[in-house]
């Protein structure tokens, strides 16, 4: 089978049985379509033949690319994921990329604003004008759920019940999360107010946030919202996960369970919650070290 073949016959597994978005689908498809390059200028035209040293060269051809830490093993995962592919479907008697391990990299910490710094975000969203309403809602409903921006944007009416918010994650996976008494106000207004006068613009359909034209809220447009809020509100550095990292910061430094947030973001592993715990922490070592009259000499 030649490489180009095994790769889209890989990406149709992972849109099957993985449920991928058509975003992750084409980060994947850009990376594999670099290293079919690599493999045609050394002649691999089919699968049997490559090497472990053409996974080698195209870890030094990212390498040469000056790219960083993150985007190197990014696009070499994406590599061993293909040819895991390729043993397990029996296209090939052994795995060329097992041995190749990426470069590690220092695990970044989440960016999160203080609780003063979210109270002024959202005490500059909105106003009382169908956008303005809707706004508020945005932002409350990302701080009140951490949800991800792509998964507050594909929220439908039907998908707010009361208290709770149904959110669907990556993989297609559902969970519920529980809404704050600001942001189901913040909501109630802008489903009351603002979301019928949105409506008869356009076709929104079963979406729960709609644009100008009445259609569904697109990421872009909620990325400007944020931006814009937070210049307002004189708060740098602020992101559509500025949210999301500030959510699990809050909770866990109010006492919440780890593993509690855990379902609440959605994550398959604790281990990506447990980033939030070393924020914390780092935060409670550095007001122990500025407070306490023998912390230091």
């Amino acid at each position: 089978m030649r490489p180009a073949d095994a790769v889209a016959r890989h990406l149709r597994q992972l849109t099957i049985e993985r449920g991928l978005s058509r975003h992750t689908l084409a980060a994947y498809r850009r990376d594999l379509d670099g290293y079919l390059a690599v493999l045609a200028e050394r002649g691999r035209d089919a699968v049997a033949t490559i090497e472990a040293a053409d996974v080698q060269a195209f870890h030094a051809a990212l390498a040469d690319r000056g790219l960083a830490p993150s985007s190197v093993a990014r696009q070499l995962s994406a590599v061993r994921g293909l040819h895991r592919f390729l043993v397990d479907e029996g296209l090939v008697d052994r795995d060329v990329a097992h041995d190749h391990r990426p470069p590690k990299q220092a695990m970044p910490l989440p960016k999160a604003v203080t609780i003063a710094q979210m109270q002024r975000i959202l005490d500059h969203a909105g106003g009382d004008d169908p956008a303005g309403l809707r706004d508020r809602a945005l932002l409350e409903l990302l701080y009140a759920t951490g949800a991800r921006i792509s998964e507050v944007c594909d929220l439908d009416v039907d998908d707010a019940h009361e208290e709770l918010l149904r959110l669907t994650g990556k993989g297609g996976k559902q969970r519920l999360v529980p809404v704050g008494s600001y942001a189901r106000d913040a909501l109630d207004a802008y489903l009351v107010r603002a979301r019928p006068l949105l409506a008869v613009r356009g076709r929104g359909g079963p979406a729960l946030l709609l644009g100008a034209r009445g259609g569904r809220l697109s990421r872009q447009t909620a990325w400007s919202i944020i931006q814009r809020v937070a210049e307002e509100a004189e708060v740098e550095h602020v992101s559509p996960h500025t949210f999301r990292h500030s959510f699990a910061t809050h909770l866990l430094e109010g006492g919440a369970d780890v593993r509690v947030v855990q379902e609440l973001l959605g994550h398959a592993s604790v281990a990506t919650t447990q980033i939030y715990t070393r924020v914390t922490a780092d935060t409670l070592r550095d007001m122990y070290t500025t407070a306490h009259p023998r912390a230091r000499r």
